[in-house]
């Protein structure tokens, strides 16, 4: 199994560079220290949901992560044990900023992330107590984990905020509202994993605009690496390994999400299946 010394031995490679780098009041600055965090009391949609939002603000040269974070980056997780009269939590993600430092890339959020949640009451009519435990990362030149501790009693219906509205605009689009189409979906087996290879019919200005794709199996413990572009005239091919433990992998290519991103946009495409 070489998952284990393919992950860590660039990450460390760029641990020791970035530590090496470190003016002295960033090593100082703890986790806490770097993020501020709250739950925005939000509003009441039509059909009994309400609309909230976790805020993050980040001290300055600070970032935190998208869901999946790359190579570089530390996976945020969000729990909500103890909550009352919640039946679920739809994340609404806005597009992240992409960064690339020491040959990892990573995607993100600097200055401050609102993260849209759509919270769905078990009885509408009744308010909802949240508790959230975030899990997440912060990152100056190094990457910290930091476990967050909040509370809202969602039961006042409040003004759109536009805080939240602006979020919800950054999320990525359908690929039906993007004009953009899987040609085709091919999986490789390769030492310890399988090799995605997908093919998209995309508008002309955006084959060259993407600057990303990311493929994520929700659910899934297994690691996937940064995708590889390939352009062409109305075509983009994104490539990328994924690695488990040992035996075959099965994969269920209904599953799988796929995220184009470029500077301003970003197109979400649910299935990696051949049409």
């Amino acid at each position: 199994m070489k998952v284990a010394s393919t992950l860590l031995t660039p990450l460390l490679l760029a641990l020791s560079q970035a530590l090496a780098a470190l003016p002295l009041h960033a090593q100082m600055l703890t986790p806490e220290d770097a993020v501020v965090a709250e739950l925005l009391p939000g509003w009441r949609l039509a059909d009994g949901r309400h609309m909230t939002a976790l805020r993050l603000r980040l001290a300055p040269g600070w970032k935190t992560y998208w869901r999946a974070p790359g190579e570089g980056g530390i996976a945020p997780r969000l729990t909500w044990e103890g909550s009352e009269n919640l039946a679920q939590v739809i994340e609404h993600w806005p597009r992240p900023d992409i960064y690339r430092i020491a040959g990892l890339q990573s995607l993100g959020y600097e200055h401050e992330l609102v993260l849209p949640l759509e919270i769905v009451p078990q009885d509408k009519g009744r308010p909802v107590a949240l508790r959230a435990t975030a899990d997440i990362g912060v990152c100056e030149r190094i990457c910290m984990p930091v476990s967050l501790q909040l509370a809202a009693a969602l039961d006042a219906d409040g003004p759109r905020d536009m805080r939240i509205l602006a979020a919800l605009d950054r999320a990525p689009v359908s690929s039906a509202a993007a004009s953009v189409e899987v040609i085709s979906c091919r999986l490789a087996p390769i030492a310890d994993g399988l090799r995605v290879t997908a093919e998209f019919a995309v508008p002309g200005e955006a084959t060259m605009a993407t600057e990303a794709a990311v493929f994520e199996l929700p659910g899934s413990d297994l690691w996937i690496g940064t995708a590889e572009l390939r352009r062409a005239p109305g075509r983009l091919v994104a490539e990328a390994d994924i690695l488990g433990g040992a035996g075959a992998l099965a994969l269920d290519r209904s599953q799988m999400r796929i995220t184009l991103i470029a500077a301003d946009s970003a197109v979400e495409i649910s299935g990696c299946r051949s049409r």
